[in-house]
This record gives structure tokens, sequence and C-alpha cells, in this order.
């Protein structure tokens, strides 16, 4: 898997466009700046937005190349990053250091999300954000329409609004929709697709 984003982000152009998601977009920019946190951030195009408008942001990645990209993003913006190639498990960061939490396009599979979701929010403060959007449940139905959609294929790696929401006992719901976006991110986000969004506030 690793090998696989290593040789889509090796591309020269950005695969998912340099223009922060539209959501993310949409809900850090009703926050006042803090530190932030995105994981399997890619090639950094939300992180960018994020420290281009005042975000002390920390990011990661398994990606080697995705790194390489988002730095040069990031010079291109004259912004700085804390981006480091690694996963999940090798984060030392303590507990309840960020004020926002985005996960964009993290897919998770069902097995390890319960146990991966708790580590994450426990990197969030007491009245931190929570961000995410990624692809429903419904998802195959719309790249079996538009393979151009892009996203995960197996089933265990999509989500939906319900069983989302079981890892968020206590937040407060600012937004929670599972519903229809068009999505124009680059080459391998375009068209029509299903995807759950939140933004809630950690107790």
């Amino acid at each position: 898997m690793k090998d696989f984003w290593n040789a889509r982000y090796s591309q020269e152009a950005y695969a998912y466009g340099t223009a922060p998601n539209v959501f993310f977009k949409s809900r850090i920019d009703t926050l006042k700046p803090g530190r932030l946190l995105l994981p399997a951030e890619g090639e950094g195009r939300n992180a960018v937005y994020a420290a281009s408008n005042g975000f002390q942001v920390s990011a990661y990645d398994w990606s080697e190349a995705a790194c390489a990209k988002a730095a040069k993003l990031a010079e291109q913006h004259q912004v700085e990053l804390d981006y480091q190639v690694c996963s999940l498990s090798d984060l030392t960061y303590p507990q309840a250091t960020f004020d926002a939490l985005a996960m964009v396009y993290v897919h998770f599979p069902e097995p390890i999300r319960t146990s991966n979701m708790k580590q994450l929010l426990a990197l969030l403060k007491p009245g931190g954000s929570f961000i995410f959007e990624a692809f429903s449940e419904n998802h195959p139905r719309y790249q079996a329409k538009n393979p151009e959609v892009g996203g995960p294929k197996e089933a265990s790696f999509l989500y939906n609004l319900a069983d989302l929401k079981t890892h968020l006992t206590g937040y407060h719901f600012e937004y929670e929709a599972q519903e229809e976006t068009v999505l124009d991110e680059g080459a391998f986000h375009k068209g029509l697709a299903e995807v759950v969004r939140i933004h809630a506030i950690k107790p």
C-alpha cells in the first residue's frame, strides 16, 4: 500500500490538486487559529491552506513522496509545516495537544478504526474541533458509474454517519451529514459522490 501511494504522489501534478477540500475550508475558516493535526495528509493541500491562515499545523503520512510534495507546496506559499513521514503508532504528541483535528479522506479499515479513532481523538483538547470528510458506505454505486471519482473499493474502508458518531459520544455537532457532493479535486476525485461530513466539538 505504501508503494501505491508513493507511486501516485511521485507524479509532477498534485494528485488531488493544491486547493483545500471544500468542506474542510468551510469549517476551518470559522475557527480561531491554533494547533491543527492532519492525519494521512498526502501532498499538503489542506495543511498549507491552514498554515497560510495562521494555524500551527502538524501532519503525517507514510509516503515519502507525499511529504516532499507538501514541502514544495509549503515553500511556494511561504509557510512552515511540522510534517512527519510516519504512521499513527509513531506519533509522540501528548494527549490534548491540538485545538483541531481534521481527517479528510482518511479511510481506516473497520478492524482498526475504533482503536485509531480513540488514539487520534485523545490528541484533541476539550472544546477542540473534529472535522471529517470521507466516502460513505454507498460509494461503490458512484464508482460504478464514474471510476474517476476515486476512493476505496473495499466496503470495510467506507463510513456511515451513524457508526462514525459512536466514536463521538458527548460531542456537540456543529454539522453532520451523509450527503451527495460533486468533487473536483485533481485527477483522482472527480464527479458525483456520497460522503460523510462532520464538524463536532469535543466535550
